[in-house]
């Protein structure tokens, strides 16, 4: 929208009283003016007329085009393999064409999002609570989940002396970021033992928000009781810091599923570049159906070539082998358990109550896997 003042009226003539015309001609100039305000008003009618009928037919679609260039943001996790899957093998950049693909990686959802809906990116891999923050702050008009990518790999893992829930009062634990899935998850599983944790990291037990690999050295320093954290950092302060397993995420949920992945863009962008998000999705969905059939050789390989790339080295076999045993990569979102996650997010103090329905668009996800991915009631599939 231009910030100019708007440009005056220019077609509208002035009348005023007083004017020094003989009273003859002012009548003449009255009456030919009644004559013409009743034409004006007959023509006026036509146009309406003819607009309300236009109304009255379906508007057409807005004009869209393959954008010149795909940004697309993901996280140096194991959790994330479809994206480094898909970009690594070029599957995502095939079927885009002449889109360029350019990526962007981040540590964790927040900072994700906030680059989504400055525009610095178009779509992301992301978890699903600052997915649903997003929808809820921008009053369901910034994002749309289109697809899952993995569930499953996120553990509470602590200090070999910590045994039971009561033993973390008072300690220190850290989540990748305020308001992040993990974030979402520790505290809402604290509020079930009955601690309070606060958003400034004060309460029963302290949270302190922290990038993954600063988790990882503080721990080893012995200043981190534990952490809540998505693969490889899970294992990685296993195996190579001497933590243990308080508590697997898959032992809180139905069946052991809940989402820890997905796959969002931008709406604004999707409405205009749909062709775009399709192409997205063939790439995502070949590089899903690659990481499911691949062996666990390959798979350690290739993603363990990007890690490599993003993180400066790669993972040890041991760790990435762990990891990849906790994780199911899946097309499908979990829509069912997205009112679970909102409720957490409340109950954590990270988002606030509000219907979420609309925040799933699966049609392309659908069209492009020949199957039906249900959206729970909570969008279109």
């Amino acid at each position: 929208m231009s910030n100019n003042p708007e440009s005056p009226n220019t077609g509208t003539t002035r009348i005023v009283a007083g004017e020094t015309a003989k009273p003859k001609r002012r009548r003449t100039v009255e009456i030919a003016l009644a004559v013409g305000l009743v034409l004006l008003i007959g023509a006026g009618a036509a146009v309406a007329s003819a607009v309300s009928q236009n109304n009255n037919q379906a508007a057409p679609a807005p004009a869209t085009t393959p954008a010149a260039e795909l940004k697309l943001g993901y996280f140096s996790n194991v959790t994330h393999g479809p994206a480094l899957v898909g970009t690594s093998k070029g599957f995502i950049a095939k079927e885009l064409g002449d889109t360029k693909l350019s990526t962007q990686v981040f540590n964790a959802g927040p900072a994700a999002i906030e680059a989504l809906n400055a525009g610095a990116i178009d779509a992301t891999y992301i978890g699903p609570n600052p997915a649903i923050n997003s929808f809820v702050k921008s009053n369901g008009e910034s994002i749309s989940i289109i697809a899952g990518a993995a569930s499953g790999g996120a553990q509470l893992v602590v200090k070999p002396e910590i045994n039971s829930a009561a033993d973390l009062k008072g300690k220190i634990l850290s989540s990748p970021q305020l308001g992040g899935t993990q974030d979402v998850a520790l505290r809402a599983w604290l509020g079930a033992q009955g601690f309070k944790t606060n958003v400034d990291g004060s309460g029963d037990v302290n949270i302190n928000p922290t990038e993954n690999a600063q988790s990882l050295k503080l721990f080893q320093d012995g200043k981190l009781d534990g952490a809540w954290l998505p693969e490889p950092w899970a294992s990685r302060l296993v195996l190579e810091a001497g933590a243990k397993v308080l508590v697997d995420e898959k032992d809180l949920w139905e069946k052991g599923d809940f989402t820890t992945t997905i796959l969002i863009v931008n709406k604004k962008f999707a409405a205009e570049h749909p062709e775009t998000v399709k192409a997205l999705l063939k790439g995502h969905v070949e590089s899903v159906n690659w990481l499911n059939s691949a062996s666990a050789a390959d798979k350690a390989t290739t993603i363990n070539a990007v890690l490599k790339d993003t993180a400066g080295k790669p993972l040890p076999a041991n760790v990435i082998e762990r990891a990849l045993q906790n994780i199911k990569f899946t097309t499908d979102p979990l829509a069912g358990t997205y009112k679970k996650l909102l409720d957490d997010g409340v109950k954590a103090g990270t988002t606030k109550q509000a219907d979420i329905n609309g925040i799933f668009d699966l049609r392309t996800l659908n069209e492009v896997e020949g199957k039906k991915t249900s959206a729970a009631g909570l969008g279109q599939d």
